[in-house]
């Protein structure tokens, strides 16, 4: 499960990968246009620009604006960013493994074998769908509602 500052996260990279030739967008506009609380966005857009993933422009016409192409910036990266390990279970995860303390035999754990299998269709998924992905999905089921 991603925590809501990870799906807050996605949701401005989605509004910021739609403005148009990358304009930079103010945290009020993100919020509102989102509908998304200003303070703890604030701190999301923070993280995300220590990462590198955002810069920001001060002044007229400012605002935060993506650093790479949508297309480049992966759900995954994001997720990794803000929430840490993608599996479920620390003795699965790659980054940030941990033994069970409970397991006798991790090579004989089928539940450790299941939970291997969650991790990598989610680092399937997640790996290969980026922020332009969403952001041409959203305008397709907007454009299928409006007909």
């Amino acid at each position: 499960m991603i925590t809501k500052k990870t799906k807050y996260a996605i949701k401005a990279l989605i509004a910021l990968a739609g403005s148009k030739d990358n304009k930079p967008m103010l945290i009020a506009e993100i919020a509102n246009q989102e509908n998304l609380p200003k303070r703890f966005l604030e701190s999301i857009l923070l993280d995300l620009k220590r990462a590198k993933v955002l810069n920001s422009k001060m002044g007229a016409g400012g605002g935060y604006f993506l650093m790479q192409n949508s297309d480049e910036i992966k759900v995954l990266e994001i997720i990794r960013i803000l929430d840490g390990p993608i599996a479920l279970y620390p003795c699965v995860s790659i980054n940030f493994y941990q033994r069970c303390e409970e397991c006798k035999d991790e090579l004989t754990c089928s539940i450790r074998k299941m939970m291997q299998k969650v991790r990598d269709a989610s680092i399937d998924i997640l790996g290969n769908t980026s922020i332009a992905d969403l952001l041409k999905k959203e305008v397709e089921m907007e454009n299928e509602n409006n007909e």
